[in-house]
């Protein structure tokens, strides 16, 4: 009963390899989609955000302005850190359910749980397997600028926000390079899930 962490960088290739795993018949565990479930209206979460940043923060439905909150946090590493103690204790009482429940459901499963801020919020959770999602910086901002319309300074500050690459990658059992073509890519999904498939899943050393 592998679980597995899948991390990376802003444009890294993250949700490449997560679909790629996906399409093996892995279980996927959404961290950014738990977090949107866990910010919606009516929820503890988003009362608490409300409570600790201001109501202006929610839209006339009640729900959550992304955007404003984003500008809130997003220049304030004072600010990050007050919402993070409020959003990871949730997501991860959340997650934990979910991989419990897909292994009630299949003992044998591959769960992934596919998580950007695992450096950030959770590396010494007691996973099988850490796989990280890596490309050069460089490489990263042109895909932001490129796919999502950002321009290189907005895009640079996305990418240097986050947890350096060295940080990730000295927690990684497994790299998958996602530099080169989405082909390569796939080659190293395919493989990662044949020795997940064989349950030659090594834990960190």
């Amino acid at each position: 009963m592998p679980l597995v962490a899948l991390t990376g960088g802003i444009a890294s290739g993250k949700s490449t390899i997560a679909r790629g795993l996906a399409a093996h018949g892995a279980v996927i565990v959404d961290a950014d989609a738990l977090v949107r479930e866990l910010q919606q209206p009516g929820m503890p979460v988003l009362a608490a955000i409300a409570a600790e940043f201001g109501e202006h923060l929610l839209l006339p439905d009640g729900s959550l302005d992304r955007g404003a909150l984003g500008a809130v946090i997003f220049h304030d590493p004072g600010a990050r850190h007050r919402l993070n103690a409020i959003v990871h204790p949730a997501v991860a009482e959340e997650s934990g359910r979910r991989f419990r429940a897909a292994f009630a459901v299949d003992p044998a499963a591959v769960v992934v749980y596919d998580v950007p801020l695992l450096v950030e919020a959770r590396p010494d959770d007691p996973w099988d397997l850490v796989v990280v999602a890596h490309a050069p910086a460089d490489i990263r901002v042109a895909r932001l600028m490129e796919l999502r319309g950002m321009d290189e300074a907005d895009a640079r500050a996305r990418v240097t926000s986050q947890a350096s690459d060295e940080r990730r990658l000295a927690i990684a059992d497994v790299v998958i390079d996602t530099a080169g073509e989405l082909s390569a890519t796939i080659e190293q999904v395919d493989a990662l899930w044949e020795r997940l498939a064989e349950q030659r899943v090594g834990g960190r050393s």
